[in-house]
């Protein structure tokens, strides 16, 4: 597989003054922020289409590192050195296999990295996960592929893994059919204690959307995306326990003590009345909260409202909803501006030496609404504290910045990339009291 390599050339930053006759180069320049600004920025060689998997490790001699899932071919990752966060370079790229893959997520522990694999339709060949190792993360090396494509399924959308033992995918399989097309990605658990045979340890799927199932099939909505999985999180406090964005069927909370086996603990759905694809869920388990993010997918708001919102984990039975983010204050404009504008990633606190635990904010991306943040001091009361909008990327069809995910490492550097052509932006929060 060939990989494409290239440096970026000096840019300039934000803050720094510009030699005689120099101008703030464009990518420095937002449209519109508050308490934040970009420090640096990488265009990812022009292919600039960031998906949802952003993980980032420091090696041995100090090279910082992050890995970029892309959300659609021809790029599968990029590897970019991070190290000088003003200038951010491209160490290499690895393409899909083929036209018809999406990478879009992807999970790293140690030096073993894992990748999404979903095909563009159901039913096509290589849907599934790929793994590599990256102990040199200029070469990464494939070492084995997991395979979950089947005649009802798309393989991998999501795949979270971060302790070196366990995998948690939102995908199909070769023998799940389920009631409704839309339903085709469920959680599966794979075995990963040796990374060269993933194998299968466990499943659960949200009873009523598997043909044979003994329950009801779920009611649709209006905009029906599916009662599928989309993204879960094991906190190492309680590792016995999965919190799950399941889209159309809301916030999950499962037991994992027998991996083989998980059992629905709590769910929390609000679809209808509003309008589903609940996206990303955060546990705070010291302050018994769960933050959940639903997704935009309709531009200009026609899939409206799509949100953030906390939610009380007192009875982890019975989570309910506490309150909804404050909208922005030129919320009316956003929807008009063009593509999409709603709730899509959050900052998720991953269990790694170099992601920063936030416990009193919130950092999210809201597509043409850029990187937000908000606090919630007062769960009550989520407040927004500070946001920045970069101005739209060259050759965005889109003709808005889509900003799709996002990062903040120990130090409080804020990594976020563009859905479009825009690439990776690395921004700092400058409000009073950082990041909590």
């Amino acid at each position: 597989m060939k990989h494409a390599i290239a440096l970026l050339a000096p840019a300039l930053v934000l803050g720094m003054t510009a030699p005689s006759g120099a101008q703030t180069a464009d990518w420095a320049k937002p449209l519109e922020a508050s308490n934040m600004r970009i420090v640096g920025h990488n265009d990812l060689n022009g292919k600039g289409n960031g998906g949802e998997g952003l993980a980032l490790t420091q090696y041995a001699n100090g090279r910082r590192v992050l890995f970029l899932a892309h959300e659609s071919a021809p790029t599968c990752f990029s590897v970019v050195d991070v190290t000088n966060t003003a200038k951010p370079a491209v160490i290499t790229q690895v393409n899909t296999v083929t036209s018809d893959i999406r990478c879009n997520s992807l999970g790293l522990s140690g030096t073993t990295l894992v990748v999404a694999h979903q095909t563009t339709k159901i039913g096509m060949p290589n849907g599934g996960m790929r793994v590599f190792d990256v102990a040199d993360p200029a070469n990464p090396k494939e070492i084995a592929f997991f395979d979950t494509s089947g005649p009802h399924s798309r393989g991998v959308h999501f795949v979270g893994f971060v302790d070196g033992q366990y995998a948690y995918l939102a995908t199909g399989a070769k023998d799940f059919e389920p009631i409704n097309p839309n339903d085709d990605q469920f959680l599966m658990i794979v075995d990963m204690k040796n990374p060269r045979q993933p194998k299968e340890a466990g499943r659960w799927w949200l009873p009523g959307t598997r043909k044979g199932d003994a329950a009801p099939p779920v009611p649709r909505l209006k905009i029906d995306s599916g009662y599928r999985m989309h993204t879960l999180l094991v906190d190492p406090k309680r590792p016995n326990r999965a919190y799950v964005a399941w889209i159309d069927g809301g916030v999950i909370i499962l037991d994992i003590s027998d991996k083989a086996t998980p059992k629905l603990v709590g769910r929390k759905s609000d679809y209808p009345p509003d309008t589903g694809f609940t996206h990303t869920v955060l546990p705070l388990l010291d302050r018994k909260l769960i933050v959940s993010s639903e997704e935009a997918n309709q531009d200009k708001c026609a899939d409206w409202p799509k949100r953030v919102w906390t939610v009380d984990l007192s009875d982890e039975t019975r989570p309910s909803r506490i309150a909804v983010f404050p909208p922005p204050a030129n919320f009316d404009d956003l929807c008009k501006r063009g593509a999409r504008f709603g709730a899509h990633n959050i900052h998720v606190n991953r269990p790694s030496p170099y992601s920063r635990t936030l416990t009193q904010t919130v950092i999210g991306t809201f597509f043409n609404g850029g990187v937000r943040v908000y606090s919630i001091a007062d769960p009550k009361k989520p407040a927004e504290i500070g946001y920045l909008v970069p101005m739209a990327p060259p050759g965005s069809k889109a003709g808005t910045i889509q900003i799709n995910d996002v990062y903040v490492d120990e130090k409080g550097m804020i990594y976020a990339n563009d859905r479009a052509t825009g690439g990776l932006y690395i921004i700092e929060f400058t409000g009073a009291g950082g990041l909590k």
